[in-house]
């Protein structure tokens, strides 16, 4: 019997999507560390949602999990969770990582008890106090990174450090990386932008009209440079109306890539320009420094990009109030810089 066949499975409970999933990935590799030669499966939601893209297809291929079961979201069915409990005994793990989003202090206690009744003896992670349900207040009054809380929450495995690069590293795979390539061959080995103007969130869109304003403000000056635009199929349309307004080269990515085959793509981008969404994480997770454009719908600087090389405009009059000649002058200024390779320098 090999030492992976030998020891217990463990289970990692994490709901959310891309973006979700891709600010916890610093703590799916601590636990990856932590039991190299377990099987780990993640108990997760399937998102409704067609540009949410599932963690499966985000983190499967990696080598940091071995699988999913889903999580039936808002179920009052008690037949339903006690099918789920069944299916979690039946893993023979009782080791439990709960990376979940805080919902509070009587949600996190109603997990554990449930949990508990599944069987698993160690439950790691769980907010059970007001400081690890909350994003801590800096001086300045922004929230802690969500990456940052979630790693609190973990300091029981040891100290995660965000900023070393590896902990943000997704292993792509040879495929992964090829299809990356062959999507960014129309750019001719030109330095390129990659762009993101969708997300799940109506609120977060910055408009078409702003980005036909933007690519027109730039491409004169970097008409050298190539253009990705990536996002799901629905996004396409904008995608190909804004590209338009670009001098050089533009590749329509949207709903051509799984979301590993796009992180691949923008590997090399030398800038990432987006609202707040999974793609944006997606680019920094890759290194690649990223212009975030935010509004009202979370109190800064809770779902930032992580990392030093990152700039945000984060406008709690709405993302609609921010200028173009503003989100212009951040590219100006980051083009300038040296692409840097690590993920906080």
């Amino acid at each position: 019997m090999s030492s992976r066949e030998g020891a217990k499975p463990v289970v990692i409970y994490r709901l959310g999507s891309l973006g979700d999933t891709i600010v916890a990935l610093p703590c799916f590799h601590a636990i990856a560390k932590t039991h190299p030669d377990a099987r780990r499966v993640v108990l997760t939601n399937i998102p409704v949602s067609s540009k949410a893209a599932p963690l499966e297809g985000i983190l499967g291929g990696s080598g940091l999990i071995d699988g999913t079961m889903a999580y039936p979201v808002g179920t009052r069915s008690i037949k339903a969770l006690w099918q789920l409990r069944r299916e979690l005994q039946a893993l023979g793990a009782d080791t439990l990582y709960y990376l979940t989003p805080a919902r509070g202090l009587v949600a996190a206690w109603r997990d554990l008890l449930y949990f508990k009744l599944c069987g698993f003896k160690h439950i790691i992670g769980i907010p059970l106090t007001p400081d690890l349900q909350t994003n801590r207040t800096g001086a300045d009054g922004s929230l802690e990174q969500e990456a940052c809380r979630l790693a609190r929450c973990m300091a029981s495995i040891g100290p995660i450090d965000l900023h070393a690069t590896a902990l943000w590293d997704l292993h792509l795979t040879a495929a992964e990386i090829s299809a990356g390539q062959r999507i960014t061959a129309p750019l001719n080995l030109r330095p390129y932008i990659a762009i993101n103007m969708g997300g799940k969130v109506l609120k977060n869109d910055w408009g078409q009209h702003h980005w036909v304003q933007l690519l027109q403000q730039l491409a004169p000056q970097y008409s050298d440079h190539g253009l990705i635009i990536v996002g799901a199929q629905e996004d396409s349309v904008r995608a190909q109306a804004v590209g338009a307004h670009w001098q050089g080269p533009v590749v329509d990515a949207c709903g051509r890539l799984s979301p590993r085959e796009s992180a691949a793509a923008m590997q090399q981008a030398r800038l990432f320009i987006g609202h707040d969404s999974g793609p944006m994480h997606l680019a920094a997770a890759m290194g690649v420094p990223c212009i975030g454009l935010f509004g009202d719908n979370d109190r800064p600087a809770k779902w930032h990009p992580y990392g030093r090389i990152h700039h945000v405009i984060h406008r709690m009059s709405g993302v609609q109030t921010i200028r173009v000649d503003e989100v212009a002058q951040l590219v100006h200024n980051s083009l300038l810089t040296p692409r840097q390779n690590a993920q906080a320098s």
